[in-house]
């Protein structure tokens, strides 16, 4: 059995998948398909849940992941990495075939890269620390290193959180608009003393200003849209004790 998932048709036809919360096995706050490892879920449901993902985009694959730190760290993955280690980063490419990539989010941003003629993809975790610190300019460059060119470069942004859930206060607004003034654009009036955050809007225009040509947004709200996705922020303000992650994943066939 696999689970239903988006894809993207400026990444077509590289097999790829943004996983929701719909189709696995996980029972009460974190059904169904919680791929979180860390999110204190039964270890077996989380390796079913992710085996669902595996076999709906890239059946036989070996799916790998990273130790997500909200780093601006990119790291290459061959036939020779030893895809259970986990290294502490948040972006990862490849150009082997048979390795599925794979990126955990529960409101932060996934994005996943192509260049179907070289034969390179990518795949990135940009929360806001990470976004600003430029992760998705490592992923690039690590992809170039691989072979692919900037120009060729699909890219598809998934579901995050939207802009009318993401609440911020003026130290964080701040914060982005020292670092560029022109990132005054992605922040809209909120409550006294607060703006709401258009993360999505943000990434895209740091892939636009990286020279990436193509760039899908998915433009779902996790924190919004409960039944299809987790988010960290609404368990937070629910009480709960734990979140699920969702998964987006790319690979070569």
């Amino acid at each position: 059995m696999t689970a239903p998932f988006e894809s993207a048709a400026s990444l077509a036809p590289i097999p790829h998948g943004f996983f929701g919360r719909r189709g696995g096995v996980s029972a009460g706050a974190l059904a169904s398909l919680n791929c979180g490892l860390g999110s204190g879920d039964d270890p077996a449901l989380i390796a079913e849940n992710r085996r669902r993902v595996a076999d709906g985009v890239l059946p036989g694959a070996a799916l790998t992941g990273l130790y997500q730190v909200h780093s601006h760290h990119c790291v290459i993955v061959d036939g020779d990495t030893d895809l259970a280690a986990r290294p502490e980063a948040d972006a990862f490419a490849t150009r082997t075939p048979g390795i599925l990539l794979g990126i955990l989010t529960a409101d932060c941003v996934p994005v996943l890269f192509a260049d179907r003629e070289a034969g390179v993809v990518g795949a990135a975790h940009a929360g806001w620390k990470g976004a600003i610190a430029g992760v998705t300019d490592a992923t690039l460059d690590a992809m170039e290193s691989l072979g692919a060119r900037r120009a060729r470069i699909a890219v598809a942004i998934g579901p995050c959180i939207g802009r009318a859930s993401y609440e911020v206060d003026e130290g964080f607004v701040e914060r982005f608009v020292t670092d560029d003034p022109a990132n005054e654009h992605f922040f809209a009036a909120g409550r006294p003393g607060h703006a709401m955050f258009d993360i999505a809007a943000y990434v895209a225009a740091r892939l636009a200003a990286a020279g990436v040509t193509r760039i899908a947004i998915g433009g779902q709200d996790t924190y919004a849209e409960s039944q299809d996705y987790f988010s960290y922020r609404r368990a937070c303000h629910k009480g709960e004790n734990s979140y699920g992650r969702q998964l987006s994943v790319i690979g070569l066939a």
